[in-house]
């Protein structure tokens, strides 16, 4: 088993609500052609963890819940930290109306719109209002491997980091992934001065090097590969580098964008390996979304 730092990560309660649903009419995409369809945020009922990322009348679809600490101030410190704070696999509590108490969990984030992505069952998210607000138990910023200090851990759940299949081999890490995808295919995001909260796109224009590439199949919440890329410091071009993260949007119409991507690891100097298991998908291994209720 992997040695870390969980004994001495902080778990501190942040809380927000669900976002406001919002849709971009009249939407130019890549090719031209203008796109009228619903957006991000809101209380999605089926569009779940498991599901394609590809194929939906939608632009960055979310699944699920999307949620938000105050969505008129979305660049406002307090909005960024709720982003930054919640990581992939913390619990999310319901706090008002009436589903309060149920529990979820959280899937990732969503740089821009600054949301927080939370799984919960279909019988909470028919009762959920976009009144409701959420606790999240944030537990995971600052998670470090005490045997391989090139591999950098961000905005991961211990728990969910020890239920990955993570191998040592060769003085790194292998990790199973449901897709590897070239440098070149990634987009919008590059360039942030950190990769700590948000996401990043992989493109999604030219089908052909999707279908190449064995990308034209990805589901949310399956955890992908980024060959050549490292995002220690904000997602960047390396030879080399490999940045591991989870599918938490789907695709867009935009140039430049597709596929959104939350950043779990990354290492900049080859110890971090990739290995293809169709399976690597995080609602495979917490039982959410289309996962939940199956061994």
């Amino acid at each position: 088993m992997l040695k870390t730092n969980e004994s001495r990560l902080v778990k501190i309660a942040v809380e927000g609500r669900v976002a406001p649903a919002i849709a971009y009419p009249n939407t130019v995409g890549h090719d031209g052609t203008v796109h009228n369809v619903p957006a991000i945020g809101g209380i999605t009922y089926n569009v779940l963890v498991g599901d394609s990322a590809f194929g939906w009348e939608a632009d960055h679809v979310e699944p699920a819940v999307s949620s938000i600490l105050n969505f008129e101030k979305r660049r406002d410190r307090p909005n960024v930290s709720y982003n930054f704070l919640a990581c992939a696999g913390n619990e999310a509590i319901v706090l008002t109306g009436n589903s309060k108490g149920a529990r979820g969990t959280v899937v990732g984030h969503h740089g821009g719109a600054e949301h927080v992505i939370i799984d919960f069952a279909p019988a909470v998210l028919n009762k959920l209002s976009v009144e409701d607000r959420f606790q999240i138990r944030s537990f995971g910023q600052g998670l470090k491997l005490a045997d391989h200090p090139d591999v950098v851990v961000s905005s991961l759940d211990p728990a969910l980091l020890k239920k990955m299949g993570l191998r040592e081999a060769n003085g790194g890490i292998e990790v199973p992934v449901a897709g590897i995808i070239p440098a070149a295919l990634m987009g919008s995001g590059i360039g942030s001065e950190h990769a700590r909260s948000g996401d990043y796109d992989m493109m999604t224009s030219d089908r052909k090097a999707l279908e190449r590439n064995g990308l034209a199949n990805l589901k949310l919440g399956d955890l992908v590969a980024i060959k050549d890329h490292d995002a220690s410091f904000g997602w960047r071009y390396l030879e080399g580098g490999v940045v591991i993260g989870i599918v938490i949007h789907g695709d867009s119409h935009l140039s430049g964008h597709g596929p959104g991507i939350t950043t779990i690891m990354t290492c900049a100097t080859g110890k971090l390996s990739p290995w293809l298991h169709p399976a690597a998908n995080v609602g495979r291994y917490l039982k959410l979304g289309r996962f939940r209720g199956k061994r």
